[in-house]
């Protein structure tokens, strides 16, 4: 299993000191990557639902706030050496596709070949009017565009692309990235049409499991997901082999010996709470049903960079080394 953490990208813990702190404290402890979040402008009136709150409510509609995910990265790729460099996930129509995959290929080259490019579609139609985009109902269309069109600047000597929403032909497209035969694609999404995308065009399936609509957060249900997606590679001509299994929890509390859970000792234990001994357990379970990463989202699960930098240490120091015990329960 190889562990990723996420970024904050808006109110008082998202400071150049502490997202650098943060990112070199990661790479110290053994984090295989980092993730940036992605919104250009947050509307100040947003009838969308959010697609990962009981109530669909948009945390970030509180600040406002929301850092630029690849200058955020290149800041942390100049801070580090070895921890890979996420955009989870880039609003793939938000940006010009040639001038995106442009920017994605020189963070490639200037990181040493350590960028992710996590993709999704966009949940925000007030963000896609503000910012003057294709019809937000295209947004699928498009970005499966844009993924191909990126496929092509990346991979050919000679990029020629004639598509509906991206046009282009003779012309140089250099610096290639470093990694070949280009940066891994992890398509974000728990929907039908986001499984389909990650079996036709991705190298991993980068699904969160507190989606009320398209539930992932039991074992079980990323289990159907995962039979879904192998189908649908199959269909594609591809096998799960080709397609990485990334999952993204909300959930991550070790109790301390001795201590007392923040869950009633009548509640069933939520998944990767409880015990070091618990949690490792879990992990273990999601490794044998061929997840291959896990990524956790200490924001919002923390109040403080202290708190962040103790979440990521217990979980490292303290669980990652029963995860391959045998006796682990």
């Amino acid at each position: 299993m190889k562990y990723g953490f996420t970024l904050p990208g808006r109110g008082p813990l998202a400071t150049p000191e502490n997202l650098g702190i943060i990112a070199r404290h990661g790479e110290e402890l053994g984090f295989y990557c980092l993730m940036a979040s992605d919104h250009i402008v947050v509307p100040r009136e947003i009838s969308s639902t959010y697609p990962y709150t009981e109530g669909g409510e948009f945390p970030g509609s509180v600040t406002g706030e929301s850092m630029e995910q690849l200058t955020v990265l290149a800041f942390l790729a100049g801070q580090t050496k070895t921890i890979k460099l996420g955009t989870s996930v880039m609003i793939v129509p938000h940006r010009n596709p040639v001038v995106t995959a442009k920017a994605l290929a020189t963070l490639d080259v200037l990181s040493q070949g350590r960028v992710i490019v996590g993709v999704g579609v966009g949940w925000m139609q007030e963000e896609f009017e503000a910012l003057g985009l294709p019809p937000f109902q295209e947004r699928g269309a498009v970005t499966n565009e844009y993924i191909r069109a990126f496929k092509e600047l990346w991979t050919s000597d000679n990029p020629s692309f004639q598509g509906e929403y991206c046009q282009f032909s003779n012309i140089s497209f250099l610096p290639k990235p470093v990694q070949k035969p280009h940066p891994p694609i992890w398509v974000g999404g728990e929907s039908r049409p986001a499984i389909r995308r990650a079996a036709q065009l991705g190298n991993g399936w980068y699904p969160i499991g507190s989606n009320p609509r398209f539930p992932m957060g039991e074992p079980e249900q990323l289990a159907t997901g995962m039979r879904r997606l192998s189908r649908q590679a199959e269909a594609a001509g591809r096998s799960m082999a080709d397609i990485d299994v990334i999952y993204r929890t909300h959930q991550y509390e070790l109790v301390p010996k001795g201590g007392t859970p923040s869950f009633s000792p009548s509640e069933e234990r939520r998944l990767f709470t409880g015990r070091a001994e618990e949690i490792a357990g879990d992990i273990r379970r999601y490794e044998e049903m061929g997840v291959s990463h896990m990524t956790v989202d200490f924001i919002r699960l923390s109040n403080s960079l202290d708190d962040i930098r103790r979440q990521m240490e217990s979980l490292a120091t303290r669980v990652w080394p029963l995860v391959d015990r045998k006796s682990v329960v």
